[in-house]
Formats: structure tokens, sequence, C-alpha cells
């Protein structure tokens, strides 16, 4: 593993803080939408609330920067969290892996209460439980993290795209005008899905008018749904082992000359932006059309995401590397990122649900992502003063404090005074 050079050498590894926090702060822009409206219009944006020019413009400025990107940078950064966190555990004379599933284990229930009781999106419960998997390759070197990465991606995105390929084949037999009955019937009925009627959204703004509502539409029917049971687990598995490669090759800790996070800035973002241009535009172009938009979102883009990711990553670290009054915000941001994650949900749940401000399913894409510059004004205005008084966030110290079965001393202490000349 590198050693970590003299300044970087704390208790926190200020790039990973930054990055983290510019990740959580871009994901809230996507999942405002999935708090917002019913839950295929995050998957399908024609689903509902896209009529306007402006609902398009917010929706392909995600596309392009965020969507999946901010989410992939979470993920890594999880996985080189994770490797850190047992680092240091085995340097205090801690046990590696009491220390790691302890801390995945709380993950996991305080996850799947998120889930259960606020929002489907939740990502917390996956990735405690992907963690758990993880932790069998903390030991490797970085370039057989890296191997093993490429082949999870490879896992991930080759089945689907073998699949897609063959129902698309069956859509595009669908439509012809000799198409057999019962083939027709089956794509009618999958395509009404896309488009829920009056009756479909009445149902679900009746799921969302308060936290029992939501409980019960949960359990038991989807107790294990943030679980992300499926082909997920790859990307995710995939993305935190490359994580745990960028860390121990002293990517993500800033370790690499100027030239070198350059080139990869320069190389990933520009593939990354030129290819997912060109998706967005087939999808446009095609007016949204179920079959085009699932071809540029759900089958060219994974594969691109973790490239554009580490292109990200690079040109962050490239602009921060220097103190500034934003880098230290978005530190703080990123320090707070368990708090601030779970702040959003709230916050939008608040706004959007039932017992709030009662507008679930009722804003359109463009109107509902009115509420993300204020939520980001938020992020960056309380995190650092908390921190400054604090040693964690909220919920960052319910979470050390569950997993070390120990309550965690919250406020910071004041300095030792210094001693006067007579006192010494």
């Amino acid at each position: 593993m590198a050693t970590l050079p003299t300044s970087v050498q704390s208790d926190r590894i200020i790039t990973l803080d930054v990055i983290r926090g510019i990740a959580v702060m871009g994901i809230f822009s996507v999942n405002v939408v999935g708090m917002a409206m019913i839950q295929i219009a995050y998957f399908y944006p024609p689903a509902f609330g896209f009529d306007h020019m402006y609902d398009h413009v917010m929706w392909l400025v995600n596309f392009l920067l965020i969507d999946g990107k901010m989410r992939s940078i979470f993920s890594i950064l999880f996985g080189a969290s994770m490797l850190l966190v047992i680092d240091r555990a085995v340097q205090a004379g801690r046990s590696a892996w009491r220390t790691h599933y302890a801390r995945m284990a709380v993950l996991l229930v305080l996850g799947w209460l998120h889930f259960a009781l606020l929002w489907w999106g939740d990502i917390l419960t996956h990735y405690a439980a992907v963690g758990m998997l993880a932790f069998i390759f903390w030991k490797l070197r970085a370039r057989n993290l890296l191997i093993l990465s490429i082949v999870g991606f490879i896992i991930f995105s080759a089945p689907g795209a073998y699949f897609f390929s063959k129902e698309a084949a069956d859509f595009r037999a669908s439509q012809a005008p000799n198409a057999p009955v019962e083939l027709k019937k089956k794509w009618d009925e999958r395509l009404k899905d896309l488009k829920p009627d009056a009756k479909a959204i009445a149902e679900d703004r009746a799921e969302h008018r308060n936290i029992a509502t939501r409980v019960k539409a949960v359990v038991p029917d989807d107790i294990t749904g943030a679980l992300d049971l499926g082909p997920l687990w790859f990307e995710t598995l995939a993305l935190m082992l490359l994580g745990m490669a960028g860390y121990k090759s002293g990517f993500l800790t800033g370790q690499w000359d100027d030239r070198s996070y350059r080139k990869v800035a320069w190389t990933g973002i520009g593939i990354g932006l030129t290819c997912f241009a060109g998706l967005a535009a087939l999808a446009w172009q095609a007016n949204f059309a179920p079959l085009e938009f699932m071809i540029a979102n759900r089958i060219a883009a994974p594969p691109l995401r973790p490239i554009t990711a580490v292109g990200f990553i690079a040109f962050f670290i490239l602009i921060f590397r220097n103190r500034s009054a934003i880098r230290d915000r978005l530190a703080a941001v990123g320090r707070t990122a368990f708090s601030n994650y779970l702040g959003c949900t709230i916050i939008g749940t608040c706004v959007f649900y039932g017992f709030g401000g009662d507008l679930y399913a009722k804003l359109s894409r463009g109107q509902a992502w009115l509420l993300v510059p204020p939520v980001w004004a938020l992020m960056l205005l309380w995190s650092k003063p908390w921190l400054e008084r604090f040693n964690y966030g909220p919920f960052e110290w319910l979470w050390r404090s569950l997993a070390r079965g120990k309550v965690q001393p919250m406020r910071k202490q004041p300095p030792e005074p210094l001693a006067t000349p007579a006192e010494a």
C-alpha cells in the first residue's frame, strides 16, 4: 500500500472529504425526482411531469453530469473509506472484521429504516450488504482489485445488454402489422405501466400520505426492496473495489502528480461526456420513445459511468489541491455526508409528502428540482460550523456509537490553555 504523505496522515484525508461532499450534493439533484413523484418517473421521465422544455433541460443536465456519475463516485469513496477504517482499526489493535461488520450491520439497520419509513430510493442498505461482501478483498493489491473491478463491470453490463437485445427484438416484433395477438397484448400491458393513469397516481399518493401509510406499503410486501437483490450488486461491488484500488494506489488520496491527474481527467470526462451527449441526442430525437430511451439510459450508459466518474474525481482533486473557503465547505459536507444524505430525504419528504407540503405528484420534474439549490446552500452553510463545535455529524455520531457499542464524545473539547511563564 502507498504510504500517505505527511499532509494526509491525519484523522481525515481532505481529498476524500471534498469529493464525497460534491457527490452527496449531486446525488440530491437526481434523488429529488424520486421523492417528488411516482417511482416510474425516476427511471422513465415521460411517465410523469415531463411536459415542458425546462423539464427536458433538467433531465439533460442531470443525465450529462450527475445521474449515475455521482452515485458511482459515492460508491468508489465508500470502498476507499471502508478500507481506511479497516486499516486504522488494525493500527489501533482492533479486529478488522469486527470493526467492519459492526459498522455494516448498523448501517444495514439504519438504511432499512430510512427505506421503510421515508423513501424507496435508499442506497445505504444496499451499500451495507455489498460492503459485507467487499471485505473479503481488502488485503488484495491495488492491481488485483482493479482487475476484479473490471470483471465486475463486465458481469454487470454484458448480461443486461444481451437480454435487453432479446427484449428489444421481441418488442419490435410486437409492432409488426401481422404480430401475434398475445405478443401485442403483452407489450401493450408493459407500455401501459410506463404511463400510469390517474388511479395509479392516486394510489401512489395515498401511500405517501404519512409515515404509517409508507410503512404499510413496504411491510411485508417489499421488505427486502432496499437490498436491490440483482445485477446492481455487481456494479456496486465493482465500484467499491475500484475505490479500494484507488486508495491503495494513492489516486484518491491526492498522491499522484498533476500531469497524471490531468491525463485521467481529460480522458475520463472527454470520453464520458462525448458519449453521454450522443446518447442524450438519441433519446431526445426519438422523443424519449421507450426503446430508444432504455438503450441510452439502461444499456449504453452504465459502462460509461465509472469512466466518467474517475475523470471527475481526477478533476476535483486538481482544482481543490490548495486550501480555499469553498474547499473547506465541501470537505465539511463530505465529513457529514451521512447526515446530509439522510437530511436531504427528511427535507424532501417534508416538502413533498402528505404530512408536510403535500406536493407529491403535483409538480413537474423541473419544478421539483427548484428545491435543490436551497438544500445545497443549506448543506454548505451548516456542515462547517457544526464540525467546528462537534466531532461528528448527528447521524455519523449515531452510527459510530452504535457500531462501537459505546456513546462517542460528541462535543469537541476546548484546547488546553497555554501555560503562563510564571506557571511554567
